[in-house]
């Protein structure tokens, strides 16, 4: 079964994923929608029928290796990797800078597909695709779950299965900030005390 656009919403609702109030994305800026990927992935079939979705997306390209940033790209990059018959490595934060731990690496050469589960600016895509070519690597695309809209940090091939146009914006320019309204941060990265 292919997943649609249609499908994918169901699926989002159905999984009460998507959250209305006020929010710190993991880029910073601040919007009053947060779709919560994890309350999807929760659900293993779902998560493997959205993994297959993305790998069918990018067929083709001689992928070797599937890499993607702790926390929130790692079960959806396993499920992509699976369904690609391919290896799975993830990143992470020491410090504050991503890096590849846990004996995980990247041979020159090796084509590389990046997959995310929501991409706004695409920050730590990014950092992930910084990591795989300073190690030789090519990356033959970026892939995620959502878009959640506006411009990218990263050059290469963008493949969401789902756009999303969400407005955020810088917390100076947040009207629920100016409102007074409290802030959540439910990402993987969360706001500090």
């Amino acid at each position: 079964m292919t997943m649609d656009e249609a499908r994918m919403l169901e699926a989002l609702r159905d999984a009460g994923a998507v959250l209305h109030g006020h929010f710190q994305l993991t880029s910073g800026r601040h919007s009053d929608t947060y779709v919560q990927c994890a309350r999807v992935l929760e659900d293993p079939a779902l998560t493997n029928e959205l993994g297959r979705a993305i790998a069918d997306d990018v067929a083709g390209r001689g992928i070797e290796v599937v890499a993607a940033p702790a926390v929130g790209g790692i079960i959806i990059g396993y499920a992509v990797a699976q369904a690609l018959g391919v290896r799975f490595i993830f990143s992470e934060r020491v410090g504050g800078v991503m890096t590849f731990r846990r004996g995980f690496s990247v041979r020159p050469g090796e084509r590389v597909l990046v997959v995310e589960d929501v991409v706004t600016t695409g920050g730590s895509v990014a950092e992930v695709v910084g990591l795989v070519e300073t190690a030789g690597g090519v990356v033959t695309a970026v892939a995620s779950i959502i878009d959640r809209g506006g411009p990218k940090a990263f050059d290469a091939e963008f493949r969401p299965l789902l756009q999303l146009q969400v407005e955020s914006m810088e917390p100076d320019e947040c009207p629920l900030c100016a409102a007074g309204t409290p802030v959540d941060s439910p990402g993987s990265r969360r706001l500090s005390s």
